[in-house]
């Protein structure tokens, strides 16, 4: 499990940053070979980091300890869990993850759940602890 995080930090680090005024997210499209996490980073700056994120399967429970989140999903379908409760995301859902909320995905669709992703303040990839 460490290694995947280790990938998935390694692609939130090394992703180019796009920093459009404006951009097309359905454009943005996950590779032909997805195992289960692809991030896209699409534009960054010292208040915040926005990234689209594809999930295959799942995004194991962790948290960020100085860092909000705020998710808007794309496509896709899941179980969410923020904190002690349990929800049912789709598209067109918003998400809010305040710092310090554990919180996991579980993808429930046949297609990846794609999902826009915006991080405050900026995300170098450092601030996630696992949670078990």
């Amino acid at each position: 499990m460490k290694g995947k995080w280790i990938v998935l930090l390694a692609g939130i680090i090394g992703a180019g940053a796009v920093n459009a005024e404006k951009l097309r997210l359905s454009e943005i499209t996950a590779p032909a070979e997805l195992e289960n996490i692809h991030v896209t980073k699409i534009a960054s700056d010292k208040n915040a980091s926005d990234f689209v994120i594809f999930v295959k399967k799942q995004v194991p429970l962790h948290k960020h300890v100085s860092h909000s989140e705020s998710i808007f999903v794309l496509e896709g379908t899941g179980i969410f869990q923020l904190g002690a409760k349990t929800l049912a995301i789709g598209p067109g859902d918003y998400v809010k993850v305040p710092a310090g909320t554990a919180h996991s995905l579980r993808v429930t669709s046949a297609i990846p759940l794609k999902a826009l992703s915006i991080q405050a303040p900026e995300f170098f990839g450092k601030d996630r602890v696992s949670v078990n």
